[in-house]
This record gives structure tokens, sequence and C-alpha cells, in this order.
């Protein structure tokens, strides 16, 4: 029998690749499994945006593991989705050429083939869609473009822009929204290629416009900044939210 902390140091982690049509690229992806998964089993999932930084810098498989082992949360799985950093801008905001493209490749190909060859649930309540900064923004684009598929986001420091609002703007309601909303206290001028950016106030403004349209926002200012030192830290608090025990 191992010990819990040796438990804590074994994960399962399966690589997979996808070719996209819609990118016209091959993404590689991986795929965390909870401890003593069951094949047979459909488990809820996160789907990470810059997500070889979300298991590397966030360490969300190990600290996935301990909350599951500790009993804070339900099994869950994640899907690391990587992205060329020359391409995040592209991709990832709103005003991107290839913004586009990528929500199609996202809800068309990306998820039909995880919810094919992995123990992941297909109900939309047990899809997460999550990310930082930009990757935040993205998350929720993808949840407001195609609300069948996507009702849960996390987003940590949301880097939103006036297009956000508009998306928002464009829906009658978000009632069937669940979205995380975390930003730091000292994310006043953060750099960005727009220029730097208050993102506490963007922030702000988009937590008041997802409550008019009625989705549920669990939202918190804390103190932080723009960095992975404060996105790892606040990970477990945004993963007990979806997938933690009542």
């Amino acid at each position: 029998m191992l010990s819990l902390d040796k438990r804590y140091l074994k994960r399962t982690i399966r690589k997979a690749e996808i070719k996209s049509t819609h990118l016209g690229e091959t993404r590689n992806i991986q795929v965390y499994l909870p401890p003593e998964h069951d094949e047979s089993e459909r488990y809820p999932v996160i789907y990470l945006q810059d997500g070889d930084d979300y298991f590397n810098m966030g360490r969300l498989a190990t600290q996935a593991n301990q909350l599951i082992l500790d009993g804070e949360t339900h099994p869950f799985a994640a899907v690391a989705i990587p992205v060329k950093k020359e391409n995040r801008n592209a991709e990832y905001s709103p005003q991107g050429e290839r913004h586009r493209s990528y929500l199609r490749f996202f809800a068309e190909e990306l998820v039909p083939m995880v919810e094919r060859d992995f123990p992941v649930s297909d109900r939309a309540g047990d899809r997460v869609l999550g990310g930082s900064s930009l990757g935040g923004t993205v998350s929720l684009h993808l949840a407001l473009e195609y609300p069948d598929l996507f009702h849960r986001v996390l987003s940590q420091s949301g880097a939103f822009l006036e297009p956000t609002l508009e998306a928002i703007g464009r829906r009658n309601s978000l009632s069937g929204l669940k979205i995380y909303q975390t930003i730091g206290k000292s994310e006043t001028a953060v750099p960005t290629h727009f220029g730097n950016l208050d993102l506490l106030a963007r922030n702000r403004e988009v937590h008041r416009a997802l409550q008019e349209k009625e989705a549920e926002v669990v939202y918190s200012e804390q103190e932080g900044n723009h960095t992975w030192g404060f996105w790892q830290k606040d990970l477990p608090r945004a993963l007990k939210t979806f997938f933690g025990k009542e």
C-alpha cells in the first residue's frame, strides 16, 4: 500500500495528437486522469488553454491528485491544450485572425475526440473551460459562442477587452453559465500587445455585465499579480468551485 505522499506523486497523464482541419495543423495534447480511475467511468473534465503551462507552472496534476485523494473534490480529468506562443494572440484574442478557426477546432474537433478516446463525460454541465489571461478570454468566448456545449468557465486574470463586453451584451440571458472569475488587486497596469491594461478594472466591468445577464459568477479580487505564482496558489480554490464535494 502506497503512503499518501507517494500516491500524490503517482499520476496518469496520457498523450495524444489531433489533426485539425480548421487550424490546418496537428496539435499534441495531454490528458490527466484521476488516481485509480476506472476506464468504464465518465469523469467531469476541465479543458485548459495554455495547457502545458497549467501542467508545469500551475502544477495541475499534483494539485488535482491531492484534492481528490484528500476527498475535497470528486475525481475529475483535465485536458492540456498547448498553443504556439507566436499564435497565441491570433487564436485567443477575439480580435485575432485565427480566433474563429480556433473556436471551431475546439468545439467541433477537440472535444468530440477527447470524449471518444478518453473516459470523460459528454454532458455540458461536466465540461469546464479554463485559462489565465487571454486563456480566460477565449474560454469565456467559447462558452458564449457554444452555449449548448459549455456551461462552466474558470477565468484567472482574464484579459478582457471591449469585444468581450460586446459579446456578453448580445446574449439575452446567461442564466445557464457559471464562471469562476478571479483577478489580482495589483493587476492595474499589465503589459500586453495592446499596451498596458488595467485588468482589475476590466474584470470588474465583465463581472457586472455577466451579473446583468444572470450568470452565476464566483468572483474574487485577491492579493496578487499577473503571474503563475498567483494562479497556481489560486488553482485549488478554483477547482473546488466546480468539482468540490458539497
